[in-house]
């Protein structure tokens, strides 16, 4: 049993004020293995504080100083690869592979901010002018448990290399990751009050943040719902907020694709991260006449699709994170079901021989758009094969939602799929791919996917306010 009974507050581990606490699990048996003490409103309010002290020198530190800085927190983590890869397998139930090369990500992230940051304009010289980017000010991040390691970094870089101070609510069922990357902080040598982390709940915790008049921007990485609530309520103190929320992505595979090679591709997309992924392309749009064709295709791959073993290389779906997300989507199952689509794989209860929070990976087909397994995000490892007569249709369907984080195209002609691609109301498209290669690009959604863009430049624009001194 470990015991998480620290916050992290002015360069200080701290015992919280707060008494509450929560427990933790393995997801893979639903053993309990953990506890961790949550902060209140006092130990946030401490935090803030710390970071609105260290922010008066912070500001003022030269880009290379910050470099320097963000490169001890890349070596850090590296230092540490394995201890993190070994958390994030026991406590949130990713298969090994996967993990590593998150966690080799989220130090990556570091060094990518870092060059964006030698190139960044923090000021630019006019005629009559001067346009200086200042530092906003103190960072409040609420971060998920669904990649705890890039979503904490994603966020930590840029405010870093802005000039910004920092305090960060993680998931409070991420708190063994947590730790272990706090540790990495601290051995990096950060000025003290830079980085302050305070376990806690979004009711209390991040109410604290999202309220506090000292804190210039909120950036949360969540649902949709919640995302509606943080940008409401920090529009009282006008606080700056970036939103990376909900998405329900369409895989559109077109007439002329591979589909020896689309529908593996559709299976590892949607399936990515056990299917608990903002940008898992969970509708899969395919041409009615090749609808049988796919269907067997489906099935075929899917034998190729492990599920368990986390520790196994060749595993590539794990167990939901809580019993909370398992039941969610159980019942997502039953709705498909109800409603009249037919499940061509997998269905409702555990994998054969798995317990834990482990869930069928499913596919529906026969699915309409009207369809709520269609419609909503299920964060779990469900699809959807929703058939189109015309490319009209599938760009119809594709953009009939409330969200537009990610969407993908299958090909035999990238001119035809990129034309098809600007007409999708999506923050990216990728193209016969899953993965964005390009590190200098930004990511971010459209419509109720989110506000603001992180990656690169476009993260440390999102804490940077323009100041003109015009002579």
């Amino acid at each position: 049993m470990k015991i998480i009974d620290k916050i992290y507050v002015d360069g200080r581990f701290t015992a919280p004020h707060g008494t509450a606490t929560q427990d933790l699990y393995n997801p893979s048996t639903g053993e309990k293995i953990g506890i961790v003490h949550l902060g209140d409103q006092i130990d946030t309010d401490q935090a803030i504080e710390a970071a609105k002290k260290a922010f008066v020198t912070f500001s003022k530190s030269t880009v290379k100083e910050r470099g320097e800085i963000l490169q001890r927190l890349h070596d850090a983590i590296l230092a540490n690869e394995e201890e993190l890869n070994k958390a994030a397998v026991e406590e949130y139930g990713s298969p090994i592979s996967a993990t590593k090369g998150r966690t080799r990500y989220a130090a990556q992230i570091f060094r990518d901010t870092k060059a964006a940051m030698e190139s960044f304009e923090f000021e630019k010289q006019l005629e009559y002018a001067t346009i200086v980017n200042e530092p906003l000010g103190i960072i409040a991040a609420i971060t998920p448990w669904n990649a705890d390691y890039t979503h904490i970094c994603g966020k930590l870089a840029p405010a870093i290399a802005a000039g910004c101070t920092i305090v960060i609510k993680p998931s409070e069922l991420s708190a063994l990751q947590t730790q272990i990357l706090t540790e990495c902080f601290d051995q990096a040598g950060v000025p003290k009050g830079v980085i302050n982390i305070v376990n806690g709940t979004g009711p209390v915790v991040g109410t604290v943040l999202t309220a506090h008049p000292d804190i210039a921007v909120v950036t949360f990485t969540g649902s949709t719902q919640i995302g509606r609530v943080i940008g409401s309520k920090a529009a009282e103190t006008m606080k700056r907020v970036t939103l990376e929320l909900g998405g329900k992505s369409p895989n559109i595979i077109l007439e002329d694709a591979d589909l020896q090679k689309a529908i593996p591709l559709a299976l590892a997309i949607g399936f990515s991260n056990s299917g608990q992924a903002c940008h898992a392309g969970t509708r899969i749009l395919v041409p009615e006449s090749k609808l049988e064709e796919i269907k067997s295709l489906i099935i075929e791959n899917m034998k190729n699709i492990r599920i368990g073993d986390l520790w196994n290389s060749e595993s590539y779906i794990g167990p939901m994170v809580s019993q909370k997300q398992y039941d969610t989507v159980q019942r997502y199952i039953q709705s498909g079901w109800d409603q009249g689509a037919e499940i061509l794989v997998g269905g409702p209860g555990h994998p054969e021989g798995l317990g834990g929070f482990y869930a069928k990976p499913t596919v529906f087909v026969n699915v309409t758009p009207e369809m709520i397994i269609a419609k909503e995000e299920i964060f779990g490892p469900v699809l959807c094969v929703i058939t189109y007569k015309t490319e009209e249709e599938a760009i119809t369907i594709a953009n009939d939602t409330i969200y537009g984080l990610s969407a993908y195209i299958s090909s035999g002609d990238t001119e035809k799929a990129k034309q098809i691609a600007r007409q999708i109301i999506s923050g990216r498209v990728l193209i016969n791919t899953a993965v964005n290669r390009e590190s200098q690009s930004p990511f971010g959604g459209f419509k109720q996917s989110g506000i603001g863009r992180t990656s690169w430049a476009y993260g440390i624009d999102e804490y940077v306010e323009p100041k003109v001194i015009a002579v």
